[in-house]
């Protein structure tokens, strides 16, 4: 496998008659998944994807990201939640934290319509300005309203810089195949679309058009990204715990769950991982968290955040375990040179690469924090590359899916989301909630 999970940390917390266990729950799970009649099976077209992807749309993904390329210095992509968060994760992950400020032959690339900060968006419009600029708005609907503001926006700073024609080239949507008011609007103006598939959910779509398009822009090789997925989609489908770490993984959650684990924090030692963490705290913490249920998703980086955190998951409450992501050949090496004066008393370093620290750093925390009462899973990828990065995704997806299933929630719904946005439109004054607005309104005092 291109991932694996190393549970040797585990040994003092769970015990392998546990694990064992859990292997009909897991049979169970595997079977709602795969016949197609558990809870919330009208969006299980992720799980072929990496096989059954429509190839055309493919050679349109990335004939466009080359024409972006070509034509463009800025390229921002609109959109919240699954719509970006997938898409910006991997291309920190594959480029860089740092791709804006690095020299390369792609265009910047900036995320809007995540906030509703208007300090924020005046500030991406200013470094847009003097620059070739296309945009890539990404909504199921086309009304939700953080990437609607900001389209808006965009749209006319686009026809406002090159008129409203050149405008039509420079847009992209990505959005429902057949209706919506976003479809609609594309269909009329002419703009270049890309589908969001029916039956796959916002929070699973990185593998499609969503995540395809900004990743490929950035110059990634989206044909081994699909290549590890399917290669993960291939060497996961059995439910045997002894041969599948993705079910192993769903598993051991679930237990540390029902031993009173509140939180699963998920580490890793390369800040280019860091909105990997984000990604994944939304896969599980929209998939799991309803019906009184779940797991906290939490992230920190080490060994940044074991200078802020640390002291709490050392001598804290013991309400977490931690998920550790390790990979094992990192992209760039630097090797610790001998200083003649020693100021700094490093010398005993001299001649050891920044990685192999880092990996001490690791193994010393690892083990500090079980004797701390905090346990850990690892999860270990060969290399930060689009192949480890694609059989990751795909690891997690359906990681998330079993272990939804296993707590007995529909892990592809979120209900709990349309809350503030019924309060919020009331308390702008959307036609049609007159009558909650007043009672929102005596709530706030006023």
């Amino acid at each position: 496998m291109s991932v694996s999970l190393d549970t040797r940390y585990l040994k003092d917390f769970v015990s392998p008659h546990e694990i064992e266990a859990m292997q009909q729950q897991v049979d169970a799970a595997h079977e709602q998944l795969h016949s197609g009649k558990g809870l919330g099976n009208d969006f299980l077209g992720w799980l072929k994807l990496p096989a059954e992807y429509d190839k055309k749309e493919f050679e349109r993904i990335k004939n466009a990201a080359s024409r972006i390329q070509k034509d463009s210095d800025v390229f921002v992509v609109i959109g919240i939640g699954g719509s970006y968060l997938g898409a910006r994760a991997a291309i920190e992950f594959l480029k860089s934290p740092l791709y804006n400020t690095k020299r390369k032959n792609t265009p910047d690339i900036y995320f809007a319509g995540n906030s509703i900060s208007s300090t924020a968006l005046s500030e991406l419009l200013e470094l847009c300005e003097g620059r070739r600029v296309s945009i890539n708005v990404i909504s199921k609907s086309g009304t939700t309203t953080e990437p609607a503001l900001a389209f808006r926006i965009f749209r006319e700073y686009l026809e406002r810089t090159v008129g409203a024609e050149e405008a039509k080239n420079r847009i992209y949507v990505t959005t429902d195949k057949a209706r919506g008011t976003l479809k609609g609007l594309a269909d009329r103006e002419g703009y270049e679309t890309f589908v969001i598939p029916d039956n796959v959910g916002g929070r699973f779509s990185v593998l499609t058009a969503v995540g395809l398009l900004p990743i490929a822009v950035a110059g990634c090789d989206i044909d081994a990204l699909m290549t590890g997925a399917a290669r993960a989609m291939s060497e996961l489908s059995n439910s045997n715990l002894d041969k599948n770490d993705c079910y192993l993984y769903a598993a051991i959650r679930n237990i540390m769950y029902r031993k009173g684990r509140a939180v699963e924090l998920m580490v890793s030692y390369e800040p280019s991982y860091a909105m990997m963490s984000e990604w994944w705290k939304q896969l599980y913490g929209e998939s799991e968290g309803k019906d009184g249920k779940g797991l906290f998703p939490a992230s920190v980086v080490f060994s940044t955040d074991l200078h802020s955190l640390g002291q709490f998951v050392q001598d804290g409450s013991n309400i977490i375990f931690e998920t550790v992501v390790l990979i094992d050949k990192p992209q760039k090496e630097i090797m610790i040179k001998e200083d003649p004066e020693n100021v700094d008393g490093l010398n005993f370093l001299a001649g050891k690469t920044m990685d192999y620290i880092n990996k001490k750093a690791f193994e010393g925390t690892v083990l500090a924090h079980g004797d701390g009462g905090t346990p850990s899973l690892v999860i270990r990828l060969p290399a930060a590359n689009e192949s480890a990065l694609g059989y990751l995704i795909y690891f997690f997806e359906k990681a998330c899916a079993i272990s939804g299933y296993m707590l007995g929630v529909n892990p592809f719904d979120q209900p709990g989301v349309e809350g503030y946005k019924r309060n919020m439109f009331a308390l702008l004054g959307k036609p049609g909630y007159e009558d909650e607005k007043v009672g929102l309104e005596k709530r706030l005092g006023r």
